[in-house]
Parts: C-alpha cells; sequence; structure tokens
C-alpha cells in the first residue's frame, strides 16, 4: 500500500466535476470514476524517465511506467497533487505544463478496477531521482523509440495507462 500517499480519491463525473471523496481501496473495487494525474519526465537528450512500480502495490506492481502517477487531494489541484507526488515518489521535482486528460477503465487479475479521469503533465528534469523504495523498485531514461518497441513486444511489462500515454501524449516534450 502507498504510505506516503492519500487514503481518499477524489470521485469525479465525466466533466471532472467533484462528486465527493471515497477510499482509495473501496473506490478501486467498486470501480468509481476518480481524478488522477500522470507526469511524464524528459530529459535534454529526449530520453523518457519511467519507472517500475514497488511490486507490493496494490495493483500493477513491478510494472513500468511513467515518471510519476497518483491521486490529488481534495484540497489540491491535479498539478499541486503531481509536484507532492514527484517529490514524494521520485525525490524531486520539476516545473510541469498540463498537456490533457483522458478517461480509462480497466480491470485487474486482483479484482480491482481502475477508473480514472487522468490529468496528463510534461517536464523536464536532467537530474537523478532519489525514489522513495515504498513505491519505486526501479528506474531509468529511455529514448521514445526503444520504448515504443518495447511496448510492442512486452505489452505486459507496462501498466495500462502509460500505454496510452504513450500512444497519445508522448509526442510532447518541454
Amino acid at each position: 500500500m502507498e504510505l506516503t500517499g492519500t487514503k481518499d480519491v477524489v470521485l469525479v463525473d465525466e466533466n471532472d466535476q467533484v462528486l465527493g471523496t471515497m477510499e482509495k481501496l473501496q473506490a478501486h473495487q467498486e470501480g468509481r470514476l476518480h481524478r488522477a494525474f500522470s507526469v511524464i519526465v524528459f530529459n535534454d537528450n529526449d530520453e523518457m524517465l519511467i519507472h517500475k512500480r514497488a511490486s507490493d502495490k496494490y495493483h500493477c506492481g513491478g510494472l513500468w511506467t511513467n515518471a510519476c502517477c497518483s491521486h490529488p487531494r481534495l484540497d489540491e489541484s491535479p498539478k499541486e497533487g503531481a509536484l507532492r507526488r514527484m517529490q514524494e515518489e521520485m525525490g524531486f521535482t520539476t516545473s510541469i505544463e498540463y498537456i490533457g486528460q483522458f478517461i480509462y477503465k480497466t480491470s485487474f487479475e486482483n479484482g480491482l478496477i481502475e477508473h480514472e479521469l487522468d490529468h496528463v503533465f510534461v517536464g523536464r528534469f536532467n537530474g537523478e531521482p532519489i525514489p522513495n523504495s515504498e513505491e519505486v523498485e526501479d528506474f531509468k531514461y529511455i529514448g521514445m523509440d526503444e520504448l515504443k518497441k518495447d511496448i510492442e513486444n512486452s505489452p505486459q511489462n507496462y501498466t495500462v495507462w502509460f500505454k496510452k500515454i504513450v500512444e497519445d501524449y508522448a509526442v510532447w516534450s518541454v
């Protein structure tokens, strides 16, 4: 479980209007639409920073994904949540820009359902992350051609939302 994350998620409708909050695990058990964010980070070589989620995460443990992904708190914007979680998960912050949003819904083998309205941000960082081991097993910078080829050859190694981000948003850089 995410020890440094929020316990509740913000429930929203398809227009991102707040409907209330719900305990995070319950929202994933019921498949309730909730607000989330994903941060894409590139370095000056236009390589994307990706991380491998900790294996004991309640879903998608051990899968590769974007630099940071989580849920904003009720009292913060998606951007504020993204900046907070970048520091908590990856040990750094950088300026980020909003580039879009999408809704997705997927079921996992453990019975949980991810149903998110995901706000996507992009930033640039050239340093060495200092990841939180409770959140992150590994990280690396990877070129887009290599990443797309690996996703095509081994899609089971990546989170559902990250594959959508790479397909729809990875043309962006800062």
